[in-house]
């Protein structure tokens, strides 16, 4: 039995109507509702939601954590799935989340049904569980004017309160809630540190919950976000909140998820910091033994101590091994990738070519790395003087990569692109790592284009399926100077869910087109920010829209088939890298495509000029202007390249999957 607590004289008369509203549902999907809503273990100051029932109390006890289950495919499901299959087996006290439940940003009828699906497979775990509130599951996307509060409502009714506490056997729980966002505005984001605060209110519970929970032997505190980890966090009030669990002088542990790795911050002043990688949710790379995987955190409660275990399919982690400096440094062997120092390598228009080549490795880490180099082995019409060639990088040193390619006159055989493999091995005091390969394009000059390359060719136009089908421009080819320009491209989704990179070339840097769950962004970093005019309608799946992004100097400007939609104020000198420019998707920190678009994209056109200053309307073929500086048809390749209608004569390197699909 619960008491929530409501800051009035009529505290008695709410939590009876709490209680008999909001009956929070058992494993099996049964409603329990509590007649006499007295006991002190349950406490919050919000006056409306679940109640919850607690577990039921033993001596020792052990508990369950899962991290974010969004962000993935649905396949994601299944891990969920399995994970309570797991826990039912291991038979822990209870399971706590660390928040997205769900997919989310969306309107309600799809924000329900996600709901109850995850709340089905929840339900056949054989203890209790209990709900925190990540973005995922309170932001809403759709049409219009966003709700107040968002899914609040919606997740107060359907999961229970925002923040909550309850005790089982002498450990406290707190719930806190991290996505409070700005109650004026009605914004809630996780990019802007003001949008990252405790609010007075929830600070009161949390003062109130430590004081009631004072004489117990462990408490423990959950919620989405671990703004202790510093980034666009950095300016919320943690600090404010890490007082007060220190002075409390029981706080054990802390948990959280969002950033899809595991990672041990602490203990600091005494209380452990966790951050759970995914239960089902999206993993940015396949490499368990640096944190990204799937898995549950199991927590062992004694009088005296505390013990915590990541356990992922088959094996137990220790996740106090994930300090920062353990995960820099795996990313800085991660961020190997061969740079090119010299090369004479030029394709002929008959399809053949010859030239050498030198590339140097370079160890940034703190530990040796093994790396087996060779040619890709799709370019079977290459041939190399490279053969699977070892060497060990000592730490903080360069080697170097010496070999030559050729290729035979041949336009029958398909043209690949050479590649240059990387196989590479973390060699750690205790751990060898296994990390991805990387295949890394190599530079090619081209000889004279016939001048009659673009005319009378079929239309046609790219088909992104995944980030191996985007198209890759390298930075040297794009010759943008500084001040206004216009991006443009017809664009057409095929799904809108997710944070997609439609024409990207970011990175704190440069500009992109966005789509965020099917919202349009164009994106332009001047004098050390971003600045982003958006839209606020989603785009249309299966269509075919024109975006013309536009930054005149004085304002960020997004147009959309011709009609303005969203403008922002900006002035000062664009931020520039050397990453590559990606069509369908965005490039990371190492230059390779994330976040992929998913649909078509056609006639790409950058032009350092701002071509529009009010509405138009968009022409379906674009033509090259004295101003343009890259113009992609996306009507025909060769080999792996698609060429540059610009003055610029530049080329795009296909990825591995592309393909070039007639427009319908």
């Amino acid at each position: 039995m619960f008491r929530f607590f409501v800051n009035s004289s009529a505290c008695a008369l709410m939590c009876m109507i709490v209680a008999s509203t909001f009956a929070h549902e058992g494993p099996h999907g049964h409603d329990h509702k509590h007649a006499h809503d007295d006991s002190p273990k349950f406490f919050t100051t919000r006056e409306a939601g679940r109640v919850l029932p607690l577990a039921k109390e033993e001596d020792v006890f052990h508990f369950v954590v899962y991290g974010d289950r969004t962000g993935g495919v649905p396949a994601g499901l299944k891990v969920l799935d399995q994970a309570v299959a797991d826990t039912n087996l291991l038979d822990p006290d209870l399971v706590m989340t660390v928040g997205d439940l769900i997919q989310g940003y969306n309107e309600a009828p799809q924000w329900l049904d996600q709901m109850q699906e995850y709340k089905d497979i929840m339900n056949r775990l054989k203890m209790q569980w209990f709900p925190v509130a990540g973005n995922h599951d309170v932001y809403w996307r759709g049409t219009g004017k966003a709700p107040e509060g968002h899914h609040e409502l919606n997740y107060e009714k359907h999961f229970g309160p925002l923040w909550y506490t309850f005790q089982h056997k002498r450990a406290g729980f707190i719930v806190l809630y991290s996505d409070e966002g700005d109650d004026a505005t009605n914004q809630k984001g996780f990019s802007e540190p003001r949008l990252q605060k405790m609010s007075p209110e929830q600070l009161d519970f949390l003062k109130q919950s430590l004081e009631k929970h004072k004489g117990l032997e462990h408490v423990f505190v959950f919620l989405h976000h671990p703004r202790w980890i510093g980034r666009g966090y950095g300016e919320g009030n943690w600090d404010e909140v890490h007082a007060m669990l220190k002075d409390a002088g029981n706080v054990s542990a802390v948990f959280a998820g969002h950033i899809h790795q595991m990672r041990f911050d602490g203990p600091k002043d005494g209380i452990a910091y966790y951050t759970l990688a995914t239960t089902g949710g999206h993993l940015s790379a396949d490499i368990p033994g640096a944190g990204y995987l799937h898995h549950l955190n199991v927590v062992t409660v004694r009088k005296e101590s505390v013990t915590v275990a990541a356990l992922p399919v088959g094996s137990v982690i220790d996740p106090k091994e994930f300090t920062p400096e353990f995960l820099a440094d795996v990313n800085k062997a991660r961020s190997i990738r061969p740079v090119e120092v010299d090369n004479s390598l030029t394709l002929q228009m008959d399809g053949s070519a010859t030239g050498e080549l030198v590339f140097s490795l370079s160890n940034t880490s703190q530990q040796p790395i093994d790396a087996t180099a060779s040619l890709d082995p799709v370019n079977r019409d290459w041939v190399a003087t490279l053969d699977h060639q070892h060497l060990t990088i000592p730490p903080g040193e360069t080697k170097q990569l010496t070999f030559a390619l050729q290729r035979s006159v041949d336009l029958e055989t398909e043209l690949t692109n050479p590649r240059l493999r990387l196989d590479l091995h973390y060699v750690g005091k205790s751990t060898r790592i296994n990390l991805p390969p990387s295949s890394t394009p190599v530079a090619m000059k081209l000889s004279a284009v016939p001048a009659d390359y673009f005319t009378g060719k079929e239309n046609r136009c790219l088909e992104v399926t995944g980030e191996r089908s985007t198209v890759r421009i390298d930075s040297s080819e794009l010759a943008l100077p500084d001040g206004p320009f216009t991006l443009e491209a017809w664009v057409n989704p095929a799904q809108v869910a997710g944070h997609r990179g439609l024409i990207a070339k970011t990175q704190r840097s440069e500009f992109a087109f966005f789509m965020d769950e099917g919202v349009p962004q164009f994106d332009v970093h001047l004098a050390d920010r971003y600045h982003s005019a958006k839209a606020t309608d989603v785009l249309p799946v299966d269509q075919w829209s024109h975006l013309a992004g536009v930054y005149d100097g004085s304002a960020v400007k997004l147009y959309i088939n011709g009609t303005l939609v969203g403008t922002k104020k900006a002035t000062g000198k664009r931020t520039t890298n050397k990453l590559p420019l990606f069509i369908g998707a965005d490039p990371d920190t190492q230059g390779q495509p994330t976040r992929a678009f998913l649909g078509k994209i056609d006639e790409v056109r950058v032009t350092k000029q701002a071509i529009y200053s009010s509405d138009f309307k968009p022409l379906r073929r674009l033509a090259p202007e004295p101003d343009t500086v890259l113009l992609m048809h996306l009507d025909r390749q060769f080999g792996p390249f698609v060429l540059d209608h610009s003055g610029s004569a530049a080329k795009g390197t296909l990825g591995v999957d592309a393909q070039l699909v007639p427009v319908e």
